[in-house]
């Protein structure tokens, strides 16, 4: 999402992301990327995008892994990498080089997170790293004959710790290292950890960077958004999945199943990812929720200043006719309003006429970055429902620009001597706009 350089676009861009920092402010978010970000040197741009968002109050919990410095140390060591079942066994000389690795890159991370430097994005930044031994583990055992030895999986995450670490501003850093009431030293995945710990905290957020740019459809296209249920028809379906995928989205479902508000699946070789997935409608890559991000309901007072947001720009092009804030209050009991993700993304209105068993459905608008995905004909359907209930037999629209949407479902052009009597004597001849009806 390039910010174009003009002042009128700048300042656009920058009051679009406001509802944003708002609404994120004292959230508490978990990332975790893989040791790969840290090796190809791209993580110096990952912190510059985590002190923004430690700059906005938001409360971070950062996990990293270490594959490919393991493997490095392995090689080094003249040792065999092994895995049983994809999971990696880890004997004692096996752990030494995990602990040597892990160390390496946790330093390598607190250092780039410490940086200052003048006429830079971590310009006077101030991140404090805190890290610990939050995570308690328990070895994952035998396995079909195999002992996997020093291989472990979270057994607690201690929330206390973390939360006292984070009131008091601090980034944590977590490793893929779990310790044991017996001193014990256990390799973990950083999938494992970070799930554990965003389940724990009742995170709002966990993200993971990941080789693939998301979930991507039969025809190669990304998949903006998914339910868990549509999640796990992904993985059960016959189609072969990318390895990060396998392994990421299951532990996506989990975090939303266990009470995490969103899970985000995107691309860690964008530079900006982080911030592109937060602070834009559409983001970079899949976002899991546990249901369904859309509400229609009926709208309250509250809602008239995010109904007149889509309806002012239809009023200036002359689709719509103008409403004052006025007359939209008075008449705020007639609206129905579409919400995605809790930001009002459609609206409409219903205006009966009992004498004469019909319906105006007037002020149908969807805000234009959603209108490929039928929020239109959602709201549509809703209202001839509503309508139905009212005993109603007949829906009528007045439109200038909008004749072949109607056309398409189901409305017939009329005269305007067909309108309700009250209607009519109201009808701007001016205006000249066409008169659409269907029998409901």
């Amino acid at each position: 999402m390039p910010i174009k350089t003009t002042p009128a676009h700048f300042v656009a861009w920058f009051r679009s992301v406001a509802p944003y920092i708002n609404s994120f402010r004292g959230k508490t978010f978990v990332i975790a990327f893989g040791g790969e970000v840290v090796e190809d040197g791209k993580f110096i741009g990952l912190t510059h995008d985590f002190n923004l968002l430690a700059a906005l109050g938001i409360r971070l919990v950062l996990v990293h892994g270490a594959r490919p410095q393991i493997e490095q140390h392995l090689a080094d060591n003249h040792l065999q990498d092994s895995y049983h079942q994809g999971i990696r066994l880890t004997d004692a000389r096996t752990m030494q080089c995990v602990k040597e690795a892990v160390g390496r890159v946790r330093v390598e991370i607190e250092a780039l997170l410490s940086m200052g430097l003048a006429n830079s994005p971590m310009a006077n930044a101030d991140i404090r790293v805190a890290g610990g031994n939050f995570i308690t583990a328990q070895p994952i055992g035998v396995i079909n004959g195999v002992d996997l030895q020093h291989t472990g999986s979270v057994r607690k995450v201690d929330v206390a710790a973390l939360n006292d670490r984070m009131e008091f501003g601090e980034v944590v850093l977590l490793s893929p290292l779990g310790y044991s009431p017996t001193g014990e030293v256990f390799n973990l995945t950083l999938e494992d950890v970070a799930t554990a710990t965003a389940i724990a905290l009742d995170a709002d957020k966990l993200m993971f960077l990941m080789e693939t740019d998301g979930v991507l459809g039969e025809q190669g296209e990304l998949i903006k958004e998914l339910t868990v249920s549509q999640a796990l028809a992904e993985l059960s379906s016959d189609r072969e999945l990318p390895d990060d995928v396998n392994l990421f989205l299951p532990c996506a479902i989990r975090a939303c199943e266990a009470g995490v508000a969103r899970t985000h699946l995107i691309s860690r070789h964008i530079d900006g990812a982080v911030l592109q997935e937060l602070f834009s409608d559409e983001g970079i890559g899949t976002m899991v929720v546990e249901s369904t991000l859309n509400t229609l309901r009926d709208a309250s007072i509250e809602d008239v200043g995010g109904i007149l947001k889509l309806l002012i720009p239809l009023e200036e092009q002359g689709i719509l006719v103008r409403r004052s804030r006025e007359l939209l209050e008075r008449e705020i009991e007639r609206f129905v309003v579409l919400e995605h993700d809790h930001r009002i993304v459609g609206c409409a209105a219903l205006y009966p006429f009992p004498n004469e068993a019909s319906a105006e459905l007037a002020c149908l608008a969807v805000d234009v970055q959603y209108r490929d995905r039928g929020y239109g004909e959602a709201i549509l359907n809703h209202m001839i429902a509503l309508a139905k209930t009212q005993k109603l037999k007949k829906l009528f629209v007045l439109t200038t620009r909008t004749a072949h949407w109607f056309l398409e479902r189901g409305f017939k052009e009329t005269e305007v001597t067909a309108l309700p009597e009250q209607k009519k004597s109201l009808y701007n001849y001016q205006r000249k706009s066409k008169v659409f009806a269907r029998k409901i």
